[in-house]
């Protein structure tokens, strides 16, 4: 693997204790950490993800993400970016969003690729829709197209709210009761 994929690694477990120390706040509710499988349909590649949503109201939350497509792939790559998601629809149990992603990309095998114009660091922009629940472990699903290199693909993907209790009672559904980030009405 890379320097620059190392020194990512290195950046993010520096971020780590800084969520953690987040967990631990007043503000925790509206923080989570999340993980994801990914499928890209045209380069038929597999990855993995990580994202940390942050969310400053109910229906806008920041996600910074980094995604890595295996060695194994035809394409092996790497993307560190922000996103951006907007709760269109809300209800009880699930949300419907729009993601928006800018990432700078690392495609570590560019050498084998027949694309003219190849080239190692690039730039990248998504735009997708996604449903998620509204309970503490949140599962979710996206699909994204991506602007520059025209592909799509999807994630399944699993989100923890710091903080979260389930409410009690009142056929809630499992859906956190004081998490102001969730909040239906």
């Amino acid at each position: 693997m890379g320097i620059l994929f190392r020194n990512k690694i290195k950046q993010l477990l520096f971020i780590l204790p800084f969520i953690l120390f987040l967990s631990l706040s007043g503000i925790s509710q509206n923080i989570g950490i999340g993980a994801d499988a990914i499928y890209n349909f045209q380069t038929e590649s597999v990855g993995a993800g990580a994202r940390v949503n942050i969310f400053p109201n109910n229906r806008l939350s920041f996600v910074p993400q980094f995604s890595y497509y295996f060695a194994f792939n035809k394409v092996s790559e790497y993307f560190l970016g922000l996103g951006l998601e907007y709760k269109f629809i809300r209800t009880k149990r699930v949300n419907f969003y729009a993601i928006a992603h800018g990432a700078y990309n690392n495609w570590m095998n560019y050498e084998a690729s027949p694309m003219k114009g190849a080239k190692p660091n690039n730039w990248n922009v998504d735009a997708g829709i996604g449903i998620t629940t509204n309970t503490c472990l949140r599962p979710f699903l996206e699909y994204r197209y991506n602007l520059k290199f025209m592909e799509t693909h999807l994630r399944l993907g699993v989100l923890y709210i710091f903080g979260c209790r389930k409410g009690g009672g009142g056929g809630g559904g499992g859906r956190d009761k004081r998490c102001d980030a969730y909040r239906t009405n």
